[in-house]
C-alpha cells in the first residue's frame, strides 16, 4: 500500500473527498485507487480561523512501484508492515502461567499467552465487570465500599471506569497489536486511526469481557475474587501463589500485573522481599469547568459543528517543580475511587458521547522521593494514604467530597458554587482544600492554575470547582525487573504494567503486558532448527 500524509479537510467536508485528493497527489486518475483506509486523522485546531481535520490514508493501486518511483512528494511514501509477529519458536512449558490482575496489563498478557497456546491461569483480586458495575454504582449511591470489587480493583483494571483513553506516547508495533485486539472486542472501528482514541466506560465494559470470553476460548482461565495473598519461593524463583489465605496454586511463572492501588499486595511483596524502590508520581485535584466553556475557549465560533474538546496544559513552577492536567474527561464526571476504609481517592470518567454538562480534569503536583519521610520503598503509598485520610476527614466520612472553588482556593473570595454544580458522587461539601495538602502542593497549584488560564480561557474562571483528593494516577513503586523482564531477585516472577512501575495508561500497559508474554515464551521455548 501507498502511504499519504497531511490530507486537509475543511469542516464540514465529506471524506469521500480523500481518494480524490489521494489521486491528485499521486499523478493518477481517482478511479485507478482499488481501495483506500483511513490510518489517521487528526484536529487542526490550533488557529480558530483555520480548524480542519489533517488525514494520513493508505491506497490500494496497481502500479505501486512505479507510482512510489516517481514519487517526488514527501506526503507520499510506502506503508509500513505494522502487523503483530508472534515470538518463533516451540514453547515448552511444564506448568501453566498465572497472570495476577486483570487489568489492561495482566489482560493482554494472557491474551497473548492464550493465543501462544500457555492456556494462563488469571487471578483477579475483584469481581467480573457485571458484579463490579453493581458494587460501584451502589458505592456512588450510598457511600458504603466494598474494599475488594470496587473502581480500582475488578475486571479491566481501574481503566474500566475511566474515559477509556487511548492515547499514549510511547512508539511500540504493539500498539496496533492493541488497538485491533479492542476493536475485534467490540470497540469503535475509529480508535484505529483517530489520533485521540477513547473507548468510553460504557463501551468498555462489553469491551473487557468479550476479551475474556476469547482467552477462555483459547484455553485460558479467569478467576475472580481469587487475591494473591502470598508468593512462594525456593532458591530464589517462584514455585507457587496463595490464593485468599486458603489455597495453593504451584506454578513457575507469574506475571505481576497488580494495579497501582494494590497496596496490600505491595506490603506482602515488600515482606517476601520483593526488590522494589520508591518512584516519583503525582498528586493533586480534579477540576471541573461546564463543558460549553472548554469548547469555546478551544474551538471559538467552530465550537458547535466539533466533538466536545479536550486540552492538556503543563506548568513549571519558579521552584522547578511540574504541574500539569492528566486524564481530561470531556462530557465527564468526577467519581469516588477509593479502595480502602477511611481513605477518600477521587478519579474522572466519560461515557462514549462524551456528553455530560460537565468538563473535568486532574490538575496534579508532581511528588519525588526527596518529598517523603523516609527511605522505605513504600513511603510514597504512605504519603497517598496521608492524604486520602486527610481528604476523608475533611469530607466528614462517608466518602463525601470536598470541595473549593477556584476563586476560593486562590484568592479568599469566598466559598459559593456559582454557574458550575460538581458532578461527584455520593455527596460533596465545601471545604477548605488547604488543610489536606502540604505546602509544596498547595503552592504549586496556586502559581499553575493561574497561569494555566492564560493559556486556556476559563479554565481559573472563580466558580471553576476542585475537589480533593486525585491520589492514583500512577504507582509510587517501581518492582525491579531485568532486561528479560522477570524481577531482579525473583526469577520466575514478572512485575508488569502500571502498578508495578512500568506503564502510564491503557495501551502502554497493554503493550507491557504483552512483552511479558514473549518473555514467558521465549523464556520457555525451544527454537525451531532446520
Amino acid at each position: 500500500m501507498i502511504r499519504i500524509s497531511e490530507i486537509k479537510l475543511a469542516l464540514g467536508k465529506p471524506e469521500s473527498l480523500l481518494p480524490k485528493k489521494a489521486a491528485k497527489l499521486l499523478g493518477i486518475k481517482e478511479q485507478e485507487i482499488q481501495r483506500w483506509q483511513i490510518f489517521k486523522k487528526s484536529l487542526d485546531a490550533r488557529k480558530k480561523d483555520n480548524i480542519h481535520y489533517v488525514y494520513v490514508i493508505d491506497v490500494v493501486v496497481a502500479e505501486e512501484e512505479t507510482i512510489l518511483q516517481k514519487a517526488k512528494n514527501k506526503q507520499i511514501s510506502q506503508t509500513p508492515d505494522l502487523s503483530y509477529v508472534f515470538p518463533s519458536g516451540t514453547c515448552h512449558i511444564k506448568k501453566r502461567p498465572v497472570v495476577m490482575g486483570f487489568g489492561p496489563a495482566g489482560m493482554f498478557a494472557a491474551l497473548l499467552l492464550a493465543q501462544m497456546g500457555l492456556r494462563p491461569i488469571v487471578l483477579e483480586r475483584g469481581g467480573d465487570v457485571d458484579s463490579r458495575q453493581t458494587a460501584v454504582q451502589q458505592f456512588w449511591k450510598d457511600g458504603k465500599l466494598d474494599t475488594e470489587n470496587n473502581v480500582q480493583f475488578g475486571e479491566g483494571g481501574a481503566g474500566t471506569f475511566s474515559d477509556g483513553k487511548l492515547t499514549t506516547r510511547i512508539k511500540d508495533k504493539r500498539c496496533r497489536k492493541v488497538l485491533e485486539e479492542f476493536v475485534a472486542a467490540g470497540a469503535p472501528q475509529e480508535i484505529l486511526y483517530d489520533s485521540k482514541p477513547h473507548i468510553g466506560t460504557d463501551l468498555l465494559r462489553d469491551v473487557v469481557k468479550n476479551i475474556r470470553g476469547k482467552i477462555q476460548e483459547l484455553g485460558g482461565e479467569v478467576r475472580f475474587f481469587a487475591k494473591v495473598t502470598r508468593i512462594f519461593s525456593a532458591q530464589g524463583a517462584v514455585t507457587g501463589v496463595e490464593i485468599n489465605h486458603s489455597e495453593t496454586l504451584d506454578c513457575t511463572d507469574v506475571v505481576l500485573a497488580l494495579g497501582h492501588s494494590a497496596r496490600d499486595t505491595f506490603e506482602m511483596l515488600h515482606q517476601e522481599g520483593v526488590a522494589m524502590e520508591q518512584k516519583p508520581f503525582a498528586v493533586g485535584v480534579r477540576i471541573e469547568h461546564l463543558q460549553n466553556t472548554i469548547n469555546q475557549a478551544q474551538y471559538g465560533t467552530a465550537a458547535d459543528k466539533l466533538p466536545t474538546a479536550d486540552y492538556r496544559l503543563t506548568y513549571t513552577t519558579q521552584s522547578g517543580r511540574g504541574v500539569y492536567t492528566f486524564c481530561m474527561c470531556p462530557g465527564g464526571y468526577v467519581v469516588a475511587a477509593a479502595s480502602e476504609q477511611g481513605r477518600l481517592a477521587i478519579n474522572g470518567m466519560s461515557e462514549h458521547a462524551r456528553n455530560g454538562v460537565n468538563a473535568n480534569a486532574a490538575v496534579l503536583v508532581q511528588v519525588f522521593p526527596e518529598d517523603f519521610a523516609d527511605d522505605h520503598p513504600l513511603a510514597g503509598m504512605m504519603f497517598q494514604r496521608e492524604l486520602e485520610q486527610k481528604a476523608y476527614e475533611a469530607g466528614g466520612g462517608g466518602y463525601t467530597a470536598p470541595i473549593q472553588t477556584v476563586g476560593d482556593f486562590l484568592y479568599q473570595k469566598g466559598n459559593v458554587l456559582g454557574s458550575i454544580q460538581p458532578s461527584y458522587c455520593p455527596k460533596t461539601v465545601l471545604a477548605d482544600l488547604q488543610k489536606i495538602f502540604p505546602p509544596f502542593i498547595i503552592a504549586s497549584l496556586q502559581e499553575a492554575i493561574p497561569q494555566m488560564g492564560k493559556r486556556l480561557k476559563g479554565f481559573d474562571a472563580d466558580d471553576a470547582i476542585l475537589t480533593a483528593v486525585e491520589s492514583r494516577s500512577s504507582s509510587p513503586v517501581r518492582l525491579l525487573r531485568g532486561v528479560d523482564g522477570q524481577s531482579q531477585n525473583l526469577t520466575g516472577l514478572y512485575p508488569t504494567g502500571e502498578g508495578a512501575g512500568y506503564a502510564g495508561g491503557i495501551v502502554s500497559a497493554a503493550v507491557d503486558g504483552i512483552a511479558t508474554a514473549e518473555h514467558i515464551f521465549l523464556q520457555h521455548s525451544i527454537e525451531k532448527t532446520e
